[in-house]
């Protein structure tokens, strides 16, 4: 009697453990066949053994063959395999689908049931069957198991419930580290780096070890934090355990070093891994490209290839690479190699590719990659309409943005480049079509648009409606301030500009960098010293005064308000300079005719290590030109070539000319314009013309006018100067003819002004300006001065009125130029013997330069000119210009 039972315990024995062993689906199917002429085909034991034996070899239709045959209705075991089978194989709805028809039996789940039915909700993402089936886990008291409460953990934090992911593991009574490990990577994976290394000290706290799982989820979040300290305390772990030797680990390390900007970190961990997969040489490759080292990541690329094939991560860095060095010859080789490899793009590599044709300068084929692309997204329309606008082509980028609008809704970024078409062209009616776009498509709501749209309408010079739209903005940035600052700079309302760095105070946003960049040209604008001395106070305050190009215009501020001390205080105070703070100094000296201290200034500049650019050598070309240092200013021409090899522009012959013809070497300037390799064009004639004008050279300014008429320029400067030298030479028919051109070719001639700065108000006079404050004090004054100054041998110079009309009236109208009204209001409104302060927004004229030594002299007053060229500081009947200006 116990011989059978022995014989057949036997059987099933060696049955399971071939059953175990099964290596292929053919000896599965042996080992079943044999189970059913065992007759144990029906056996509760064989037939889940089967169920996951064949859905570990994908063969769900012979698992699910098996639980239909052998399983009886009421059998949780069987139902249980085949849920597992299904879960595990990813038919996460299948699974969830014999989960239903098991509840429909009245077979009722156990806990085995429930982890797997969880993870098939996790998986098809089915937030609302998820929480339905945590209801009838509650339901049957299942609460407190610890495997259902990972998987529900698990779960909510795939479907991005945080929530509910920590309310279940707040609640449940016992956690492993697979508890814990859930919840961390819920909050890493969804971004909630605090909240991730907050659960991860929770865990340490609590005593359980980190395991692989652990670390992996916690490097990210380091990473994310680029919390430095955390990360090596964690690396440091990983060491010690043994477990920085895992590729998942490595990998994680990777790129976390490369998030901390820590290059040296990557590069220990890489060179220091024995095995490497793919995402390791991704890692490494997109960690150079973030960092700029697009030649490295390209040269780390070709050493990939020797041994993986890319993927389309790989490939889309590379391009990106590619795009940033401009280098065509390697991105053919890499459109070659996806050909070659089988490797298709996809939509952010096609747009990678794109851009990099453009920045390449290849528009026609950037243009055939675009008209190739059988989907193109937002990205792909916008980056074929920018190639368009960089190379000029704006009829084409409008013509594209039509069709995008057929095809897809345009967003921000469209808009924004259409909008730079605008400013650009200055074209209002496009600007004003956009903005309408704007508004239909709803991307008027996006801050960065609303700011485009100040600009553009400021450029366009609609000011009023640039105002509009932002005292209509609900919300405001720094960059809002700071372009609407602009309008007003770009306009030269100053006072609004002034009032709206107070605004922006009282709204609680302090300037930034661009804010001061912005207003100080306002400053130097109007030479308005004392809101300058305020936005310093106010940038010193804010600890901006360690930046160099704030440094830079605060010297370039000072200067021009005339106050070449306070410029030399703050060139003296810079931490670290440039060649725009030496070229700032220079200028300034130059400004002041302060010619030798310029140059002194130039070899300094050469001697701390800084070379000069182009700008530098005009800055000292020009201050050498007004102080009449001559040879030493032909040597510093000479030595652009010779020992910095920069070829000398338009603008550096200009100013030889200039140099040249101010101290009366009209021959000679004449000689070095027609040895000129370049063709002189209107500034090189114009300069030479200039000084001829001013010394009376009448004959050479003749024959120079005719040969500017000649060149048609469109600068109103050179043709009012031309019309002043024939108003001099009494030649009125060419004056006239002169005028008409301007008129015909819609040419102004700005006209002379003149601002005083008195008691924290600005006053602006204009050339025979007859209805201001004090008007009839101030011409008598004028004539009072005129008086004494006739006594003491001044003869009015009648070549200073450029008008047909009699000598009298010709006095008459000296007398009403706008820097004498605003010298004469600024006597009469501050302290006898006090320092006065004009500016002019054009060239002094010879007449009102002679006249204002005389008034420095009668009234001993200091006096100090800016006009449109350079500082002229009148003492004593001197001009500090030396009469060279």
């Amino acid at each position: 009697m116990s011989v059978f039972p022995t014989a057949r315990q036997n059987l099933r024995s060696s049955i399971s453990a071939a059953l175990s062993s099964a290596s292929t689906p053919p000896t599965l199917r042996r080992v079943h066949a044999l189970i059913i002429t065992s007759g144990l085909g029906r056996s509760e034991y064989f037939a889940g053994k089967l169920i996951s034996k064949y859905a570990h070899f994908r063969d769900l239709k012979s698992s699910l063959s098996v639980f239909r045959l052998a399983s009886p209705a009421n059998n949780v075991y069987h139902w249980n395999s085949i849920i597992r089978a299904f879960t595990h194989n990813g038919l996460f709805l299948e699974a969830i689908g014999l989960y239903s028809e098991m509840r429909g039996t009245g077979v009722p789940p156990d806990p085995y049931t429930f982890p797997s039915v969880i993870n098939a909700c996790a998986g098809s993402h089915c937030t609302i069957i998820g929480g339905v089936i945590h209801e009838h886990v509650l339901a049957l008291g299942f609460r407190s198991d610890l495997y259902i409460g990972n998987a529900l953990v698990d779960m909510y934090a795939r479907f991005s419930d945080l929530v509910n992911a920590r309310n279940v593991f707040d609640n449940m009574p016992a956690r492993d580290v697979v508890s814990w490990n859930s919840l961390i990577s819920g909050y890493s994976s969804n971004g909630c780096h605090e909240e991730a290394l907050s659960v991860y000290y929770g865990m340490r706290k609590a005593g359980i070890q980190p395991d692989l799982y652990t670390v992996s989820s916690v490097l990210p979040t380091c990473g994310g934090l680029v919390a430095v300290d955390e990360g090596r305390i964690l690396h440091c772990l990983a060491a010690k355990c043994g477990m920085d030797a895992d590729i998942i680990i490595s990998n994680g390390l990777l790129s976390m070093y490369f998030k901390f900007n820590d290059l040296v970190g990557a590069q220990k961990i890489f060179s220091g891994t024995e095995f490497r997969d793919s995402v390791s040489w991704n890692t490494m490759i997109c960690g150079y490209c973030q960092l700029g080292l697009f030649e490295e990541s390209i040269k780390l690329f070709r050493d990939m290839i020797k041994i993986f094939t890319p993927d389309i991560l790989t490939i889309t860095s590379i391009l990106r690479a590619c795009a940033q060095l401009r280098d065509m010859e390697f991105g053919k080789f890499m459109t070659n190699y996806m050909v070659k490899n089988c490797l298709e793009l996809d939509n952010k590599a096609s747009n990678i590719l794109l851009d990099m044709h453009i920045k390449s300068g290849n528009l026609e084929a950037s243009i055939e990659l675009f008209n190739g692309m059988e989907c193109r997204d937002n990205v792909a329309w916008n980056s074929m309409i920018s190639g368009y606008i960089q190379y000029g082509h704006h009829d084409e980028a409008l013509r594209l943005f039509k069709m995008m609008k057929l095809r897809l809704k345009p967003d921000s970024v469209t808009h924004l480049m259409l909008l730079s078409v605008s400013s650009q062209s200055r074209d209002i009616t496009l600007g004003k079509q956009v903005h309408c776009e704007t508004v239909k498509f709803g991307s008027i709501s996006e801050l960065c648009v609303c700011n485009g749209l100040i600009d553009m309408y400021a450029k366009c010079k609609e000011v009023d409606d640039s105002l509009k739209l932002f005292q209509n903005m609900n919300i405001r940035d720094v960059v809002t301030w700071n372009t609407v600052i602009s309008s007003c700079v770009y306009h030269e309302d100053s006072d609004l500009g002034f009032k709206l760095v107070g605004k922006m105070r009282d709204d609680g946003l302090n300037p930034d960098k661009a804010t001061f960049l912005g207003v100080l040209p306002v400053c130097s604008l109007l030479a308005a010293k004392r809101q300058g001395k305020e936005i310093h106070g106010c940038i010193l305050r804010l600890g901006f005064e360690s930046e160099v190009s704030v440094g830079n215009a605060l010297i370039e501020m000072y200067s021009k308000c005339g106050n070449i001390s306070s410029s030399i205080i703050v060139f003296k105070h810079m931490k670290a300079r440039d060649v725009v703070t030496w070229t700032a100094l220079i200028s300034a000296y130059g400004m002041f005719g302060e010619g030798s201290k310029a140059v002194r200034a130039f070899m300094e500049m050469e001697k701390s290590g800084i070379s000069p650019d182009p700008i530098a050598f005009i800055a000292i070309l020009y201050a050498c030109s007004h102080s009449g240092i001559v040879e030493q200013g032909l040597q510093f021409f000479h030595s652009m070539k010779r020992e910095y090899n920069f070829e000398p522009r338009m603008e550096h012959y200009a100013c030889v000319v200039d140099l040249l013809s101010r101290s009366g070497r009209f021959m000679q300037a004449e000689e070095f314009i027609t040895s000129m390799p370049l063709k002189p064009d209107v500034s090189i004639w114009g300069a030479l013309l200039s000084a001829c004008h001013m010394n009376r050279c009448i004959e050479v300014a003749d024959r120079i006018s005719k040969r500017i008429i000649e060149l048609d320029s469109d600068n109103t400067g050179y043709h009012v100067l031309v019309s002043n030298v024939y108003a001099a030479l009494g030649n009125w028919d060419q004056v006239k003819m002169v005028r008409k051109s301007m008129k015909y070719k819609g040419m102004r001639k700005d006209p002379g002004s003149s601002w005083v700065e008195i008691k924290r108000k600005v006053y602006i006079f204009r050339t025979g300006d007859k209805v201001f404050e004090q008007f009839e004090e101030v011409y008598e004054l004028l004539y009072t001065l005129n008086s004494s100054m006739t006594k003491q041998g001044y003869v009015p110079d009648l070549q200073c009125v450029l008008h047909n009309v009699g000598d009298d009236e010709k006095r008459e109208m000296l007398l009403g130029h706008s820097e004498r009204l605003a010298i004469a209001f600024g006597l009469l409104n501050t302290k006898p013997g006090s320092p006065l302060q004009i500016m002019k927004n054009l060239r002094v004229c010879p007449d009102c330069h002679t006249v204002t030594k005389y008034i420095s002299s009668i009234t001993h007053r200091e006096i100090l000119v800016r006009d449109a060229n350079r500082f002229h500081l009148f003492r004593n009947g001197t001009c500090s210009c030396g009469d060279r200006w």
